[in-house]
């Protein structure tokens, strides 16, 4: 028996395929851009995810290993937050905003305005952020009024994929608790936010537990793309929660770490509690739990970055640069690197604040320059570990994943900031792979999500602190931190 993970990723959709055991069997990565058409918009034509997909799909059951009479059901998961609005007859009315959007500050602090921040994390266990779906939607209600009446249904990334596949509207716990529209705590849409933002609650998907079934693919779409039998569509999850369930993260003292485009510091909880000054994130998780979650919002995007700005046409440009830092001592001989490419989430949430290098001399070369970007990206992940730690949440140990954690020397500097042992998954693409893992739960095939990560989840390489490394990197994450509060005013005389 066979079981699809389909990820709708920022800058590529992911399709894998695995059997009972949890072996891989194909995987196929189709990208499609981002656009910004102003300074801290970030939009998608859901369109090209579809076509991804799609293309995806059929990749992966080419393979001689993967039989299309054999897949049993369909994993969703995708990037968080993302506004997706059709009209009454299913038609896209404007491109897809994005998590790491930031045009609704004004719309964050009127809904924290309006509600109060004690209510807000009452409501919906978080706090009005501008990467968040409610904001998106005022947005578009202010903005295009004419527009926005016609909206009659609201979906998030891979939901739309779900309709897309099912016809069905339909998401799940994980994913629907990142739109500050739902009841964290309780599981459910919140009534409480649809009334007091005057938003339409019918226009709300129907919510369901992770491995839970909520529809079968169509005929119509079986047919296009080489399908065969019923093939079942498990709700899924967010990527940041479908991620863990891949990585085993299920269980306390076990930290995931996604170092994909944006930076994700994810901790199971095994009951339901909040930061009290709402620096963190509190979720559904898909294993019937919660879970905490640090959001950095460039991560393996600033060393993209680097690449495709500054050395576009370096021939092996990834290889080429890590291999110089890999000889560049730890602290990038006292150079640093700000990685708010996009404004920043935790713990600052501030969408005027801004990256650059701090600390420049003559004497640095571009080795330097590219350690001090992989080394302010884990600065940046660690403070949010660090509020975990002050919560008094155990970390025994981080488990990586995203295209970062294929990185040995990225690793190792994680290692050395965190001060705890590094595990890297087997699978680099975790959130497509527990994607497919909550597929099998759903069909029957393995009883539960608790299962499935002892039975299927499992490492790879290691990588250990080094104690004096660990000692100089305590000292330049305080400065840092430092760094950071030193500039806030001034950027916001930037914007």
């Amino acid at each position: 028996m066979n079981f699809i993970g389909i990820d709708v990723g920022t800058s590529a959709a992911k399709v894998i395929v695995i059997d009972e055991t949890g072996k891989v069997l194909a995987s196929s990565s189709q990208e499609y851009p981002v656009h910004y058409p102003h300074v801290g918009w970030a939009e998608q034509d859901p369109e090209d995810w579809w076509q991804g997909v799609k293309a995806g799909i059929v990749d992966v059951l080419s393979d001689p290993l993967v039989k299309t009479d054999s897949v049993r059901a369909i994993g969703l998961t995708g990037q968080m937050h993302g506004l997706v609005a059709l009209d009454s007859a299913n038609r896209v009315l404007l491109p897809a905003i994005l998590w790491n959007d930031q045009r609704t500050q004004a719309e964050c602090d009127e809904i924290t305005e309006t509600i109060g921040q004690d209510k807000l994390t009452e409501y919906t266990g978080n706090k009005a952020l501008t990467g968040f779906t409610a904001p998106k939607i005022l947005w578009v209600k202010k903005n295009h009024p004419k527009l926005f009446k016609r909206i009659a249904h609201f979906l998030l990334p891979k939901d739309y994929i779900r309709f897309r596949l099912s016809g069905d509207f339909a998401t799940d716990v994980s994913d629907a608790s990142g739109t500050l529209m739902f009841d964290v705590k309780n599981r459910k849409w919140s009534s409480e936010m649809s009334d007091l933002l005057e938003l339409p609650v019918e226009a709300l998907p129907k919510c369901y537990e992770s491995s839970e079934v909520t529809g079968v693919v169509s005929e119509s779409v079986k047919s296009e793309l080489g399908l065969k039998g019923e093939v079942l569509i498990v709700a899924g999850a967010s990527d940041q929660a479908a991620g863990a369930v891949g990585t085993g993260t299920v269980e306390p003292g076990t930290v995931s770490v996604s170092l994909g485009t944006s930076g994700v510091v994810f901790a199971q909880q095994e009951h339901y509690a909040v930061d009290s000054n709402n620096r963190l994130h509190a979720f559904c998780h898909a294993n019937g739990k919660w879970h905490t979650m640090g959001v950095m919002l460039s991560a393996a995007s600033c060393l993209k970055w680097w690449i495709d700005n500054v050395h576009f046409g370096l021939p092996n440009p990834y290889y080429t640069l890590l291999s110089e830092a890999d000889d560049v001592p730890a602290g990038s001989r006292g150079l640093f690197f700000l990685p708010y490419l996009m404004g920043e989430r935790t713990p600052h949430s501030d969408p005027n604040a801004r990256g650059g290098f701090i600390g420049l001399t003559m004497s640095h070369t571009r080795a330097e320059m590219t350690r001090a970007i992989l080394e302010g990206v884990a600065y940046g992940l660690n403070d949010s570990l660090q509020i975990i730690r002050e919560l008094g949440i155990p970390v025994d140990h981080v488990r990586v994943t995203g295209g970062g954690a294929k990185s040995r020397l990225w690793r190792s500097i994680l290692a050395d900031v965190f001060g705890t042992l590094i595990n890297s998954s087997r699978s680099s693409e975790g959130p497509a792979f527990g994607a497919a893992v909550l597929a099998a739960v759903g069909s029957g095939e393995i009883s539960s999500v608790y299962s499935a990560c002892r039975e299927l989840s499992e490492t790879t390489e290691t990588n250990q602190p080094n104690p004096e490394n660990v000692k100089r990197y305590r000292e330049g994450h305080s400065t840092f931190q430092g760094l950071y509060a030193d500039l806030k005013e001034r950027f916001r005389e930037l914007v």
